[in-house]
């Protein structure tokens, strides 16, 4: 089986809880802005930085985007070079791998910075 590249997702704990309820994964930029962020691997540091330094209650999803059933395009739209994964649409429970604890402790957070 050939090694495929996972992307990441930094999520909010309510919308995991939604996620095993309604069997698919949702968060607010879907709505507003019609997709959800993702990252690479080696992208994951400076997002968790970035976005979610005062953040412990977080989880991390790890998605296979073969599996996908929605369009993921990579693309900055920030304006700046750095192509990031967007998912628009919701994230379909075949292509969650694995929902990690992403706190302030968790092993996964902590390898970060190593």
């Amino acid at each position: 089986m050939p090694d495929i590249p996972m992307i990441f997702h930094i999520a909010l704990p309510d919308d995991v809880r939604l996620f095993h309820e309604n069997g698919e994964y949702r968060c607010a930029s879907l709505e507003s802005e019609g997709f959800i962020h993702c990252c690479d691997r080696t992208q994951l540091q400076g997002v968790a930085n970035r976005y979610y330094a005062d953040q412990d209650e977080l989880q991390l999803l790890l998605v296979n985007p073969d599996k996908l059933t929605g369009a993921l395009i990579r693309e900055n739209t920030m304006g700046g070079s750095e192509l990031f994964p967007h998912v628009y649409s919701a994230i379909n429970s075949e292509a969650i791998i694995s929902i990690e604890s992403f706190g302030f402790n968790s092993p996964e957070r902590m390898g970060l910075s190593e």
